[in-house]
């Protein structure tokens, strides 16, 4: 895809800087047993991608380096079936890190995966789960047939577990991504609306509701590039653009690292092969800095920076700003 997509030229997408790093976002590898359309990493059941022990070791020590960094997000593919998640999860608990685990769902009923849910509760990881939409139809659409049944599941399991339950601190929140080349809806009002009707016909609570715009890169772009909306979808993400957004986008707190321990600016530069710039290297590893090293660097941006800011803005915590206007999509 790198080849095929315009925006990895020039860009009029605002300068930006680092600020502290609090937050280190790890892709444990490719490998997920869902093929989902949205998927900006074009994760599947094929790919075979996964860090490795080394690579995990060299992350804890980032995290014993790094007083700053105190949360740690993990995210694939299905990061849990990298075969070193559960090590990497006890070792950042043990320090206090905050732990996020950015799961499908599915993989919860995933053969060797059975005791997963307990395993995340036990150590108090906060999941952040994504579910497109409260519908069975979108979901299955976007998906693949029975997810939303499966996910259903896996939802009620964790509330079993305490999952969204006033006092239990286990924290269980949402995803939504719109189905095709269209800006998300405003989150609250959507918010509102998940919670009434997962609660009304499955009885499943959530503590937030995070509505991400999909960025059109890998497995998303070349739908729009085949559909011939990748232009369309590209005017729209910049018409909307906040600079009231700017302030808040993941890439001044977040740093990103692959699977092989290379470092970038945020997820989306790591699937465009965009590292972090560091001096006259092409490339940087984690065992090689600490955090505070990172701060006032330059961020790479292109025209794929506009999916942050565009209509509330959207990062791994959902919208950045307040409500506008609905956007317009391009099969209007």
């Amino acid at each position: 895809m790198h080849a095929t997509l315009p925006f990895l030229t020039q860009t009029d997408f605002p300068v930006l800087r680092r600020g502290i790093v609090d937050t280190l976002q790890i892709n444990l590898g490719y490998r997920c047993n869902q093929s989902c359309t949205h998927c900006h990493v074009n994760a599947g059941p094929n790919r075979t991608e996964e860090m490795s022990s080394d690579t995990i070791a060299a992350v804890i020590a980032f995290l014993a380096a790094s007083a700053d960094v105190r949360t740690l997000d993990l995210t694939g593919g299905a990061p849990e079936l990298n075969p070193h998640f559960r090590t990497l999860v006890v070792a950042a608990r043990s320090r206090g890190v905050r732990v996020i685990d950015r799961c499908n769902l599915t993989i919860l009923e995933e053969p060797g995966h059975e005791d997963l849910a307990e395993f995340l509760a036990a150590h108090g990881v906060e999941v952040v789960a994504s579910l497109p939409c409260y519908q069975e139809d979108n979901v299955d659409r976007q998906r693949g047939k029975g997810t939303f049944d499966a996910s259903i599941r896996g939802l009620q399991r964790l509330n079993a577990l305490g999952y969204a339950r006033p006092g239990s601190g286990l924290v269980l929140n949402l995803v939504y991504n719109p189905q095709g080349p269209s800006l998300p809806p405003p989150q609250q009002a959507l918010e509102r609306d998940y919670k009434q009707h997962l609660a009304q016909h499955f009885g499943v609570a959530f503590d937030q509701l995070f509505t991400l715009a999909n960025m059109p890169i890998q497995r998303f772009g070349s739908m729009l590039v085949s559909k011939g909306q990748f232009h369309c979808y590209m005017e729209l993400l910049r018409s909307a653009h906040q600079p009231s957004n700017l302030g808040q986008v993941m890439c001044r707190s977040t740093l990103s690292v692959d699977w092989q321990g290379y470092l970038f600016d945020c997820d989306f530069n790591q699937q465009l092969g965009l590292p972090l710039s560091l001096g006259r290297r092409t490339r940087s590893h984690i065992s090689e800095i600490v955090a505070d090293s990172l701060e006032d660097l330059p961020i790479r941006v292109a025209d794929h920076c506009f999916g942050c800011t565009a209509g509330q803005g959207s990062s791994c915590g959902g919208a950045l700003g307040s409500a506008t206007a609905p956007a317009p999509s391009c099969s209007n």
